[in-house]
């Protein structure tokens, strides 16, 4: 499918439930490496516990995934050399793009027959989840749920995360965040006044929930789904 924005058509992909029902809404932002088989599984995961899941290639700028060349396996000896690749791509995600974007996606989300109506929820892994934290702290009327995994959440420094409404969960990995950093981004989300938990996961690296990569952290995934699945049957069934 193909999302129209400002800046051109974003292909895209949803995942849900081939019920004739109305679902939930979710927009799920991938990591860096974009759209593959580990990110349809994941969406295809969380789509089977009753959500529609859309999932856009936000580096449509560049082209339609994959905008690079991936192994079937990102080992540590790939992913340097892919990351600087992509660093280009990364640094071009600008808040007023991601933003601009944001309001694409959100649109065509809520517009499918399939999504039911009230607020939906934005998750994202990577430099993903950065994207959907801005997408959260613009979207206060509409976005309920915000979830994160090993991303750069306060990139935007600490008074980006003072706008959010949304129930949150960031899980980190170990080796992206020290317990210091960490004190002090709880203690922003703290002002918010909003329902939040922000967590380390142990002995994990970044990219923990990436089946297809070196980092993959089974335990962690597993993690991910017991935090992420209940904040968002709690979020959307307050609308």
């Amino acid at each position: 499918m193909q999302i129209p924005t400002a800046d051109g058509p974003a292909d895209a992909f949803a995942a849900y439930p081939d019920h004739g029902e109305q679902h939930p809404g979710v927009l799920m932002y991938p990591d860096a490496f974009g759209i593959r088989p580990t990110i349809r599984d994941l969406a295809g995961e969380l789509a089977e516990h009753g959500y529609y899941v859309l999932v856009p290639n936000f580096f449509h700028r560049e082209g339609a995934t994959p905008v690079i060349d991936l192994p079937e396996h990102i080992g540590e000896a790939d992913r340097s050399a892919l990351i600087a690749r992509l660093m280009p791509l990364i640094d071009g995600l600008t808040p007023e793009r991601t933003l601009s974007d944001a309001d694409a996606y959100l649109g065509f989300l809520t517009a499918q027959s399939e999504v039911g109506p009230g607020p939906v929820a934005v998750t994202g892994y990577c430099i993903g989840g950065l994207l959907a934290t801005r997408t959260a702290s613009a979207h206060p009327g509409q976005v309920a749920a915000l979830a994160a995994f090993h991303a750069p959440v306060a990139a935007d420094g600490p008074e980006s995360l003072l706008r959010l409404t949304a129930d949150v969960h960031f899980g980190h990995a170990a080796t992206d965040i020290s317990p210091e950093a960490l004190g002090e981004l709880n203690r922003s989300l703290d002002t918010t006044g909003i329902d939040h938990t922000s967590e380390i996961y142990p002995g994990t690296v970044h990219g923990f929930t990436m089946s297809d990569t070196d980092a993959f952290a089974p335990a962690a995934l597993r993690h991910h789904w017991n935090r992420l699945l209940p904040l968002l049957g709690r979020a959307l069934a307050k609308g």
